[in-house]
């Protein structure tokens, strides 16, 4: 004996809301056009808020070199309309793009053998007792040595090529991400680590499934100071002995008196240096999302 199921006749309707895209039963009332407004204009209240100072910045550099400063001052510091224009005729003949790829491809390389080395190496030392009090000594050291003063060693030892600067930028992000990863690891719940165990999980499940979720907001304040770490001092480097590179042209402007020129290669290191701080934190809250889901739960 056969039995045919029929749906009722509110969940039928419901499904066939839902499939033509409609609103289902429980979904709330549809905003108004006035509320979606309002919500808008809030959204853009809030962004110009937070965007006022740099606005205000902005005029204070356009305005004040022309009504408030001398004709002399304004020699050294000219109005942001000609840096703007100086930035474009650098664009216009390619030297600012190709000057930024040298900085990109060096900071790039350095930044990337910085983190994993140390999100590995912070990981052990955190992991193993014994590896950290071996170790420590050595890092403290070295922790506290500038990096630029190390700058001469790298040139002497790796000369003006590529390797120096690279390396100079390795060693400056390799310290903000691996103190970062020793604390995120060492800040991980007992509890959790207990609870895990309990059910079983190995040593490579344990870091997998709880200690890197739980160290990596830590982890990634570490990496979000080592970008901006490995910018500026790649930047000085620069300075110091290349023939390309965001650092040369500041100073090679400099030098040759093309006062724009330098300040256009200024702001295009903020530019970069913000671009990079935007493109972490997204990485930081694509890695994150289960912090974000637990969250929603409760």
């Amino acid at each position: 004996m056969s039995a045919v199921l029929t749906r009722p006749p509110e969940a039928a309707a419901a499904v066939e809301r839902s499939l033509q895209g409609g609103p289902g039963p429980d979904s709330g009332p549809r905003p108004t056009p006035a509320g979606r407004l309002a919500a808008l204009a809030g959204i853009a209240g809030r962004a110009g808020w937070k965007s006022l100072a740099v606005l205000l910045f902005l005029a204070l550099w356009e305005l004040g070199p022309t009504y408030l400063a001398s004709p002399s001052t304004r020699v050294f510091l000219p109005p942001l309309h000609e840096v703007l224009a100086a930035g474009a005729k650098l664009v216009e003949n390619g030297q600012l793009q190709s000057h930024l790829q040298a900085s990109l491809t060096r900071s790039v390389s350095g930044f990337s053998i910085a983190v994993v080395s140390a999100v590995v190496l912070g990981l052990l030392i955190a992991w193993y007792g014994w590896l950290s009090s071996f170790l420590n000594p050595l890092l403290e050291l070295f922790r506290n040595t500038a990096t630029l003063a190390l700058l001469p060693v790298f040139t002497l030892l790796l000369g003006i090529g590529e390797e120096s600067k690279i390396t100079i930028v390795a060693y400056a992000a390799f310290f903000p991400v691996l103190l970062n990863t020793i604390a995120g690891v060492r800040t991980v719940d007992p509890l959790l680590i207990r609870a895990a165990r309990s059910l079983g999980l190995n040593s490579f499940r344990l870091f997998q499934k709880v200690i890197l979720p739980s160290a990596v907001p830590t982890i990634f304040t570490g990496i979000r100071m080592a970008g901006t770490s490995s910018i500026l001092v790649l930047i000085a480097a620069e300075m110091v002995g290349a023939k390309a590179g965001l650092g040369y042209l500041i100073v090679n402007s400099q030098m040759s008196f093309l006062i724009p020129d330098m300040y256009a290669g200024i702001l295009t290191v903020s530019v970069l240096g913000l671009a990079v701080n935007v493109l972490l934190v997204a990485l930081e809250r694509h890695f994150s999302r289960w912090r974000t889901a637990v969250g929603s739960g409760n």
